[in-house]
Order: structure tokens, then sequence, then C-alpha cells
């Protein structure tokens, strides 16, 4: 199987949440990369697992020549990097490591440690391969990993220029109006947190996540109306078969009559948008057993578990809430319900995904 392939198989399996743990993630996909790389992966003095550093581990230590450490790779669990990066730079600094990478599975962080500023300043480049292009991670994925470029020194190199290169800056400050305009489109559950806190500390009265969501929405059409001065957007990502997906957020309202869904012909009534969330998941999780550990193995909110078996995970830091916006729906399973009318119709669509339902076609949602 050659690498893009790897990858395409890799992206499905990554969208349907198989890979629920640190280990998962090591063979599922850090090492079938590797080995479509170029890398010897059966070579322990190559690839050098579990590789000691001052009374700790980390997780690959690429070697070229063997023995010799290039580069750390550091595995996490998806959507638990946060802080990663840290603990990597610790490795690099006791080793002298000149490339370190950080990866959760969709997510790889390449980094310089030698270089100046922050861990982020030091980040040459953040490949996601869930959003991106299968073609396009093969070609990042050559350019800094493959074994030849590795021990040619090529990959450093390269990791290097791009790091120095102004053009990342310009392509950034091109960017920035594009990135705000879909930061409102997409309605972050924590960007509605704030606004409502902000407003309430303001004038002393909290609205709920609905008004802040209208807000939102209409901030969005406004920019999606004006003069445009932003770049084009990034190419749509292309399907495993090479026809392009559409990119869309989750419409909550559907052809169905009222509030509830329709599930292969089936309607489900409800009472409100939050019945309608917990029930699809509730309906997914009877009929398969694995479907929770895989939506769990999904990257959900920014900080937030939209489900998990620990209540605290839903709101992090925050207690108050998940004390009263949290709900047992299936036994050991929690969710989170402080969501407006959009992030549980994105929600319901991540579920879908990781279901292998096909949102509006299949499963037909009403949130009111």
């Amino acid at each position: 199987m050659d690498l893009l392939t790897t990858i395409e198989a890799i992206q499905n399996s990554l969208r349907a949440g198989r890979f629920p743990n640190e280990a998962a993630v090591s063979f599922g996909v850090v090492s079938r990369l590797l080995e479509n790389l170029g890398w010897p992966v059966y070579d322990t003095d190559t690839v050098w697992r579990e590789y000691p550093v001052e009374g700790r581990r980390v997780d690959f230590a690429l070697c070229a020549p063997p023995r010799r450490p290039k580069i750390f790779l550091e595995v996490k669990r998806v959507g638990q990097s946060e802080g990663g990066d840290r603990q990597l730079f610790e490795y690099a600094f006791h080793q002298g490591i000149p490339f370190l990478i950080l990866t959760d599975g969709p997510e790889w962080s390449f980094y310089l440690p030698s270089e100046q500023g922050t861990y982020q300043e030091r980040r040459v480049y953040k490949l996601d391969l869930i959003e991106r292009d299968s073609k396009e991670c093969a070609e990042m994925l050559n350019r800094y990993l493959s074994y030849d470029r590795v021990r040619s020194e090529q990959g450093l190199e390269a990791a290097q220029h791009d790091h120095r290169d102004a053009r990342r800056i310009r392509v950034m400050e091109a960017t920035l109006s594009t990135a705000w305009v879909d930061l409102i489109a997409s309605q972050d559950s924590l960007l509605l947190d704030l606004i409502a806190e902000k407003v309430e500390v303001l004038c002393g009265y909290k609205p709920d996540l609905e008004l802040c969501s209208r807000f939102l929405s209409e901030k969005a059409v406004r920019l999606a109306e004006a003069p445009l001065s932003a770049p084009p957007r990034a190419k749509v990502p292309n399907d495993r078969k090479g026809t392009p997906q559409t990119l869309h957020t989750a419409d909550p309202v559907s052809s169905v009559a009222q509030i509830g869904f329709d599930f292969n012909g089936k309607f489900h009534g409800a009472r409100s948008a939050r019945d309608v969330m917990q029930e699809v998941l509730t309906l997914f999780s009877q009929r398969d057993s694995t479907f929770l550990e895989r939506f769990v193995s999904r990257k959900h909110g920014t900080k937030r578990r939209y489900v998990s078996q620990n209540r605290m995970d839903l709101y992090p830091g925050r207690s108050d809430l998940s004390e009263v916006h949290a709900v047992e729906f299936v036994p050991g399973w929690w969710l989170g319900t402080n969501y407006s009318k959009r992030n549980i119709g994105e929600i319901i669509e991540l579920a879908c995904e990781v279901a292998q339902v096909q949102f509006n076609k299949d499963l037909r949602v009403n949130l009111g």
C-alpha cells in the first residue's frame, strides 16, 4: 500500500473514531505512516520505541544513523495533545534533538526546538490529516519525515527553510480575516460562553446561548456580504474517491415537520433540540456498542468533551456547569447539554460521521 492510499485509509478510520487511545494511534497511525515513508519500523536501532530520557521515555526516537536519534516523536490520545509540546521540548533539551514531532493522530505539529520564541513560534508546521487533502498530507509528511530525507538532513533543512521563510508571515496576515469569519461562522461553544459571560459582566444580565448564536449568525451574514479583501479559501478536501466534498455547517432544520428526527424513515419526536441530540446519541449507542468509545475518540470542542465517562470532562474548570448541564444518558456515560441549536446540529453531524450514517439523508433532524 503506497503512502497516499495509507493516508486515505487512516483518514477514514480517524473520522470513524477507530483510534481510542495512544497505543492505537501509535500502531494504527504513526507506525503505518513511518513504514510508508521508508522507515524500517522493525529495526529497533532505527525506529526506537520508548526511548529513555532522564528517567522518562519518549514514544519514538527516529535514528539515522542507527542508535543516534535525529527526531523525537511523541504520541498522545486523539484530542489530548495540549501541553504535550512542553514535555517534548524537555526531552529535546536533555538530548540536543534538532527536530520534534507531536501528534494525536489527526494533528501533527513539527517543531524546531533550537529556534527562538514560544513553543508555538518554534512550530514549523501543523498538519491536520482529517481537514487536509490527502495529497497535501503526503507531500508535507514526505518533506519533513521521509527516511531518506531525514538521513540526508534534507528534512531538517526544509523545516529550517520553512521557518525562516517570510512568506509564512504574509500568508498568516492575509488569512487572519478569513480565520475571523470562520470563527464567527463556526460558533464554537466556548466562544458563545465567553460572549455570554462578557455581556453579564457589562450589563448584569447573562444572555442564553441561543441569543448569542443569533448574534454571531447575523455577524457572519454581514461579513459574507461585505467586499472580500481576504485571499481565496483553501482547497476543499477530496474524499477517498477524489470527489470534492461539500464543506458545510449543520443546518438544524431539515424537511422533518416537527421537533425530532427521522432515521431510516422512522420518525422520533422530541421536546427540544437537546432531547434530539440525546436521543440520537442513545440510538447510535444501542445500534453499535463501540459507538461511544469511537465518538469520544474524535476531537470535540476547543477544550471540552461532548460526551465522557467523567462528567467533569464536559466543562473543564467549570464544575458549576458540569453539575447543572450534564445528563447521564446511557449508564456510565455523560452528555453536556449547554449548547446552542447550531452547536447541537454540529454534534449530531459529527455523531453521524462516526456512526457512518449520512446526515440529512439517513438521518434528518428538526431542532425547532
